[in-house]
């Protein structure tokens, strides 16, 4: 409806402009919104207030000029001027009940519209460095990802749904040095370092590490063993000893590539990136989320995308040398500092991938690209944005959209994370303690960029105060009166169901219909602004006011055409929360 009210007044505006009441050149800002209050009507407008200015009329004046300019609509019970110049909209009665037979027919499709028809959208998201398996902080990205990518999909864009493997570069390598560490350990080699772990202080610990160190023993026995008996000879110390860990690391993978040579170091660093990004992708399809394309950003290096994103920086003057590197004039663009693209030992930094990469999604005819980052990249974004507008790309055609921290909480207390230490919560635990459904509801029920208390207890309890148990105990409830209906033996005529909806007058039937016509324009608005939470508000919002009206009217009446108009009703309700539920990624239970 809200939809139809705003093409009215697009077309009021332009019949102004041709009489010359209007400039031409004037800009329309069309905002509707429901009134709160039904005396002013269902739908409220302030247009005439925020031209008034530029058009040199008084508000109420050009209310009136708007208002008799609106084409006439079915639609459109009457029109009426408040206060100052509040255009109120009155919306036919039998318009409220019609949402219903349009929900059974169009079905699982209702609330979808074409809003981006023709759009062509790339959402990148989740990306975590295959360094190990996700945790609950990937869980939120992977969620929210998802449930932007469906609500975009719904509203008509082509979504592209995309992985970032980041299989090249230092923690990658950190990660394949650790493996083969742990399988020196496997060959019975005592490393040296001091303490229970004997291990470096920056390597990866986690048990993960040692399973891909057995898996690399079992297919290789010992003959992967070389040269460790010089392996910490020459190199700098650890931080325990007083030295520094990032420098330390660095020099150990430099021996390991010179021990090892670039053939078996290559097998374990694929060994090592393939059984982790294998159980990423088995962790990401049980929990419901899919993509079309894992990019993998050594392919970049290999095709030769980021030596073209650099000489096309370089041939538009937006880089130099000093010291020995190549940098990029990101400050000239707003960034707060020049940034590095090749270091003074020849290699490329991960930025410079990512410009290549951001580049490269611009050239396969994305409209818009979407990136879901962790809040703690916020800073990274300027400078990305500023590299895209230096190769003479359009930076606003990226959104970068941040997710803050999901903090787990069990029994009250919080639980610590640390993907190097090996100290965290899994994706695949948490899913496998409160489930796929609590999961992926509890992770988008606030918005991306507050900080998330995830209460394992609430997720799990079987109580109204579980707002996702609450949601689809009312799908539950639905599917229970037509159980009960069938167990009576009394009979269910949809179409009699829809001539007599005119006798859900009450107080809680008129709440449901006003809330069941809300959806398309509640599902464009959250897909829009890439706000899933404001699907989970709306479903919550539907649940309690279905819940109301279950417990304050009987159903199963012996007036059939009174019993064959609430069940109707029923089942809008029900398409609906199917509907809701399915784009949050969440099962709607016929029984609970």
């Amino acid at each position: 409806m809200k939809f139809e009210l705003i093409s009215l007044l697009q077309k009021a505006i332009q019949s102004l402009q041709a009489e010359g009441v209007l400039p031409a050149d004037i800009v329309a800002n069309i905002q509707i919104e429901r009134t709160r209050d039904k005396g002013h009507g269902d739908f409220a407008c302030n247009l005439a207030l925020m031209l008034a200015k530029p058009a040199k009329v008084k508000p109420r004046d050009l209310a009136e000029k708007i208002v008799s300019a609106l084409p006439d609509s079915p639609a459109v019970e009457k029109v009426e001027i408040a206060g100052p110049g509040f255009i109120n909209f009155f919306i036919k009665a039998n318009l409220q009940t019609a949402v219903v037979s349009t929900i059974l027919t169009e079905g699982d499709k209702f609330g979808c519209s074409d809003l981006g028809k023709g759009q062509r959208v790339q959402v990148e998201f989740v990306s975590a460095n295959p360094t190990g398996p996700l945790h609950v902080g990937h869980g939120r990205g992977a969620a929210y990802g998802a449930t932007v990518a469906d609500l975009l999909e719904a509203v008509g864009f082509e979504v592209h749904r995309e992985y970032y493997v980041n299989d090249d570069g230092r923690q990658m390598d950190i990660l394949a040095t650790s493996v083969w560490l742990r399988y020196l350990g496997l060959c019975g080699v005592e490393l040296g370092y001091p303490g229970e772990q004997d291990f470096p202080s920056n390597g990866y610990k986690g048990d993960y590490v040692w399973d891909i160190a057995a898996a690399l023993h079992r297919e290789n026995g010992d003959a992967m063993q070389h040269g460790w008996e010089v392996i910490n000879e020459g190199l700098p110390a650890d931080e325990p000893a007083g030295g520094d860990k990032e420098t330390h690391i660095d020099a150990l993978i430099n021996k390991a590539k010179t021990l090892l040579r670039d053939d078996q170091y290559r097998l374990i660093f694929d060994l090592a990136l393939n059984y982790i990004l294998d159980d990423i992708r088995d962790d990401l399809e049980h929990f419901g989320v899919h993509y079309d394309e894992w990019y993998s950003e050594r392919s970049l290096a290999d095709s030769g995308a980021v030596m073209k994103a650099l000489e096309r920086l370089k041939h538009t003057g937006h880089t130099y040398e000093k010291d020995g590197a190549i940098w990029f004039k990101s400050s000239d663009f707003g960034d707060e500092k020049d940034r590095v693209l090749v270091r003074d030992n020849g290699q490329t930094t991960y930025f410079a991938s990512d410009i290549a990469y951001h580049m490269h999604k611009l050239e396969r005819g994305f409209e818009r690209v979407i990136d879901i980052w962790g809040a703690d990249h916020h800073g990274y974004v300027p400078r990305v944005k500023a590299a895209l507008q230096a190769l003479g790309d359009d930076p606003k055609k990226l959104d970068v959209l941040l997710v803050q921290f999901a903090i787990l909480y069990r029994d009250g207390e919080k639980m610590q994370m640390s993907t190097r230490s090996g100290e965290f919560v899994t994706l695949r635990q948490l899913r496998k303690e409160v489930g796929n459904d609590a999961a992926r509801f509890f992770y988008v029920m606030r918005k991306a960029e507050q900080h998330l208390d995830f209460d394992l207890d609430l997720a799990m309890s079987q109580s109204n105060d579980n707002p996702m148990y609450y949601i689809q105990y009312a799908h539950a409830r639905v599917c229970s009166v037509f159980r009960q209906l069938q167990e009576k033996g009394l009979s269910h005529d949809v179409q009699n169901g829809l001539q007599q909806l005119d006798k859900l007058d009450t107080e809680h039937e008129v709440a449901l219909f006003n809330t069941l016509g809300r959806y398309p324009e509640l599902l464009a608005t959250a897909a829009m602004n890439h706000e899933p939470h404001q699907l989970v508000y709306y479903l919550r919002e539907l649940a309690n006011n279905f819940h109301t009206w279950y417990n304050a009217h009987q159903f199963l009446v012996d007036d059939a055409a009174l019993r064959d108009a609430r069940l109707t009703l029923n089942l809008a309700v029900r398409q609906v929360l199917a509907n809701g539920l399915k784009l949050l990624g969440v099962s709607a239970p016929e029984s609970m």
